[in-house]
């Protein structure tokens, strides 16, 4: 009878058996180890639901092997799912599919190996949790000195306390840097989902160094089990069974991810992928520095937050120091963004401005005007100038260039450098900084966000006043000083056209026509900064996702699932691969977690371990290194073979030429 291909002919019974609304079972079926497929074909993506659907030849085959009548029977409900626009209907097929999947996964994963269940993460309550969370708080708030800043915190706390009473939906933590926002606002989600019985609270973040930092938060609160830090760089050569079982599905109390993860797989196809979504249903995610969400893909991450919490029970909190405008209609011409309705975002702090006035704990000066570029060099000697100075710029190049006018000993910091490499490096700044030992530091961006260091003085390459504000948190972050000292300048070059160079000049025109409230830092201030800024961009759905997810026809489920997903990168030019880098911790021996992947295969355990020692390489540099002999695939995943690659001070060196003698 030959091979039957079983998920078309499954499909085409959904349908002939529900009619139009049996499209869902059909997207389900058709796609449930391939990924979930378009409706209708795109150019270059593959097979489509709408031409499985003509497999009845497939379908008779099937029936002639005698399936199941009480399975042939099931049909879905004559109602259609009652949703209020377009935008709703590719997210509950979605929601059913990790259902699908995820159940499958861990059947199968239970099947082959029905000893793993440490695999599983801890299933601590959130009742528990918060008696652990407020035995913490307690003790650190006891020990505090007695300060206006400390008093402040408190009343930040206390505010994140009282208003989880508040029904479901959307909210804003609007906190100054140094305000304890990572505490504070998991008192807010601990204390509203026990509320309202939410399952989980999920901490998304935009940068992996500052996930390694708050993770260590959250573990030293509630312990290492009821914590899990998910911001895999992974993605398998080889999509197999393993690789697939080895991926999260977020089934733990607490998650700390990126937004990568979070969005990403809210917009994925992949059955890996898409399996954790359902655990998103009625949680309370926080977005931890909510400004920088990708301006060029807002509008479908508007649209999918907006349906979380209209239609899925969760609660969504944006957090940051420098509120982006996000309600109403921003923008200008025929390139506006749909922000989420007027007074549906609920602000979670009693008085922000207050907050701010008392955070207020540095100067802002210009090296020169706003329009004045200055040479690396000058940036070089004004840094030696004091003892100790820290200075971020805007590209890995930009760090490289002057890391190398500076006196031996300056420390550098990018992502080239692993996560283990970079917090080894943190601790020895702030053991030199708390021991006033001297220390220059030239760090990418990385540091400038939820890093917890305090520097006297810090110089920002200018950039939009979000990230000048962020830098400037850097900067006497414990209110040791009267005043701490933020220099901002121009760097010798502006970053190439796109959304940097729009930052940057939105930024200029900040301090140029409004210089004091600029330098004031104060909420509104960035509600300025934001408009100026998204009236500048071209677009906000850059890859036209909505069209592909929430056109005319959606509601007749014609969805192009698997376009989509292959349009929405938050990482663009071209596509990012992690690379588990040879670094020698001193705590941790690598060499070892490399030949566990090579002789026992990928599991979520080891990929955790992983993550310590792997750095995102554009895929342009990982097949030069591929090349050159210079990596190697183990199991699925890329592996650093030459010593020349990795570098104890710079990190990765995409650039290095293989070692022949090694």
């Amino acid at each position: 009878m030959g091979k039957i291909d079983h998920s078309s002919a499954g499909a085409l019974h959904a349908v002939q058996k529900n009619g139009p609304i049996g499209k869902i079972l059909a997207y389900l079926i058709a796609g449930h180890h391939a990924g979930l497929p378009d409706w209708e074909h795109q150019p270059g993506v593959g097979g489509t639901l709408s031409g499985r659907l003509n497999s009845f030849e497939n379908l008779q085959k099937a029936l002639n092997g005698n399936p199941p009548q009480d399975i042939l029977d099931v049909s879905l409900p004559t109602s259609r799912p009652c949703f209020k626009d377009n935008e709703a209907v590719h997210v509950w097929i979605r929601m059913l599919y990790s259902c699908l999947v995820d159940a499958d996964f861990l059947d199968t994963e239970s099947f082959m190996s029905p000893n793993k269940a440490d695999l599983h993460a801890n299933s601590s309550s959130l009742e528990k949790l918060k008696v652990a969370f407020d035995s913490f708080m307690e003790k650190k708030q006891t020990e505090a000195l007695q300060s206006p800043v400390n008093h402040a915190r408190t009343a930040i706390l206390n505010d994140c306390n009282n208003k989880a009473e508040l029904v479901p939906g959307l909210f804003s933590l609007t906190v100054p840097t140094g305000g304890g926002k990572t505490l504070s606002s998991m008192a807010f989600a601990l204390n509203h989902a026990i509320r309202y019985g939410k399952k989980r609270i999920i901490i998304a973040i935009p940068y992996t160094s500052i996930i390694e930092q708050t993770a260590d938060v959250y573990r030293k609160v509630f312990g290492t089990d009821a914590v899990l830090e998910h911001h895999s760089n992974f993605d398998s050569e080889k999509e197999d069974l393993k690789s697939r079982l080895a991926t999260e599905n977020w089934d733990a109390p607490i998650i700390v991810t990126t937004n990568i993860q979070l969005f990403e797989s809210l917009f994925a196809s992949k059955s890996s992928a898409c399996r954790k979504l359902h655990n998103m249903v009625n949680s309370v995610i926080v977005l931890d520095e909510a400004q920088m969400l990708p301006t060029e893909y807002l509008q479908p991450i508007v649209s999918v937050l907006k349906v979380l919490t209209e239609f899925f029970k969760t609660s969504v909190v944006l957090c940051t120091a420098t509120q982006p405008v996000l309600s109403g209609q921003i923008g200008s011409g025929q390139k506006v963004l749909k922000g989420f309705s007027e007074g549906s975002v609920r602000e979670l702090m009693t008085n922000p401005d207050k907050l701010f006035e008392i955070f207020q704990r540095v100067t802002i000066q210009m090296v020169g005007s706003s329009d004045d570029r200055q040479e690396w060099q000058t940036i070089a000697e004004k840094l030696c100038d004091w003892e100790q100075a820290l200075c971020i710029v805007n590209t890995r190049n930009n760090c490289r260039e002057l890391h190398g006018l500076m006196p031996e000993g300056t420390v550098h910091l990018s992502a080239l450098m692993c996560p283990e490499h970079r917090s080894e490096v943190i601790a020895g700044i702030k053991s030199k900084l708390r021991d006033n030992v001297p220390v220059h530091v030239i760090s990418t961006q990385l540091l400038e966000a939820g890093v917890d260091i305090d520097f006297p003085v810090v110089f920002r390459a200018f950039t939009g006043l979000d990230s000048i504000a962020q830098a400037a948190g850097r900067c006497n972050r414990e209110g040791k000083l009267e005043k701490g000292q933020v220099f901002v300048f121009n760097p010798p070059k502006p970053p190439p056209a796109g959304i940097m160079l729009k930052a940057e000049q939105a930024g200029q025109e900040m301090f140029r026509v409004y210089p004091e409230l600029a330098a004031s830092l104060m909420p509104e201030a960035f509600r300025q900064y934001f408009h100026l800024y998204f009236n500048r961009l071209n677009d906000f759905d850059k890859k036209q996702i909505m069209d592909l997810l929430a056109g005319p026809d959606a509601r007749q489920f014609n969805i192009q699932f698997r376009t989509a997903a292959l349009r929405f990168k938050l990482i663009d030019d071209a596509q990012q691969h992690g690379l588990v880098v040879r670094y020698q911790s001193g705590t941790t021996n690598n060499e070892k977690l490399i030949d566990q992947l090579r002789f026992g295969g990928p599991n979520r355990i080891l990929m955790r371990k992983l993550q310590r020692f792997s750095v995102n390489v554009y895929d342009r540099d990982l097949q030069e290194m591929r090349k050159n002999g210079m990596i190697e695939e183990v199991n699925g995943i890329w592996v650093q073979t030459d010593k020349n690659l990795y570098d104890s001070v710079f990190g990765l060196d995409v650039k290095a030429t293989p070692n022949l003698y090694w």
